[in-house]
């Protein structure tokens, strides 16, 4: 009966202690909660006499009295509050300009435009020589009313009627008197040596063209000004520097309601070309 009661009693006690587990759970889940509240109170508690010297720091900094140098970013009376007022204006930061390099905004060298002028110059007497030469062998060789000099902006123009000179009427191909002449232009560029491009230029009039070798004017302006470009070519002038155009009757240089005006029009143009502007109180 005693043993009975003993094993009743010490069954009885293991079953009690199973059932005070979850007091563990529970101190733990308080301490968690203890803890938080805690945690909230600290961020919630503010010290003030901190936050004040704070204030009165960042506004003693606006206000010019820590940083030497500059104007006070608080206006008038702001800058004297002990307190930061809502309304203060920061004056905005000038923006920094970029400085332009000086070799771009200065001007040019007196030494590189004294350059410019002088060679200008000299190409100008260059082309006069040219262009005397070429008139006196058109004054002595008959040849005056057909070949016509100027110099003017695009450089020294060469102009040769075509008719009874260069080509028989519709036709590219040079005539076998005109190739000494055209012997004689070259070597007169060459002569001084000058190394300007040399454009070779076709010109017609308006009459329009009724069958032969060519469709039309733009063909036979196009066919003289490389049938000249040839001949220089045979006569030693750089490849380089030469070219062509046909204008057939879109340039004229005189009515084309004459036979007089249309013979004028019907012209080659030897152009030596400009490497520098028309030097000043020069007339072309």
């Amino acid at each position: 009966m005693s043993a009975g009661k003993r094993r009743s009693a010490g069954g009885g006690a293991e079953h009690h202690g199973a059932d005070e587990r979850w007091l563990l759970t529970y101190a733990d889940m308080i301490t968690l909660l203890m803890c938080l509240f805690i945690v909230l109170w600290a961020i919630s508690s503010v010290n003030t006499s901190k936050f004040v010297e704070l204030q009165k720091s960042l506004q003693a900094a606006f206000s010019h009295k820590v940083l030497d140098g500059g104007e006070s970013v608080l206006k008038g009376e702001d800058a004297q509050k002990d307190g930061v007022q809502p309304d203060m204006q920061i004056q905005p930061t000038p923006q920094t300009v970029p400085q332009v390099p000086s070799s771009i905004t200065s001007p040019i060298p007196q030494a590189s435009a004294a350059n410019t002028r002088e060679a200008a110059s000299k190409e100008q007497e260059d082309l006069r020589r040219v262009q005397q030469e070429i008139q006196e062998y058109a004054r002595t060789h008959g040849l005056a009313n057909a070949i016509k000099t100027t110099i003017d902006e695009r450089g020294l123009v060469i102009r040769l009627l075509t008719d009874k000179v260069l080509f028989d009427s519709g036709h590219a191909t040079i005539k076998t008197g005109a190739v000494s002449l055209l012997d004689h232009v070259a070597g007169a560029i060459r002569s001084v040596r000058i190394q300007n491009p040399i454009r070779v230029e076709g010109h017609t009039d308006n009459v329009p063209i009724f069958g032969g070798e060519f469709r039309n004017n733009w063909e036979l302006s196009a066919a003289r000004a490389t049938a000249v470009l040839e001949q220089f070519l045979a006569d030693g002038i750089s490849p380089a520097r030469v070219s062509t155009a046909g204008y057939a009757d879109q340039k004229p240089i005189a009515p084309n309601d004459t036979e007089d005006g249309r013979a004028l029009n019907r012209r080659v143009e030897v152009v030596v070309a400009r490497k520098f502007p028309a030097p000043q109180g020069v007339t072309p």
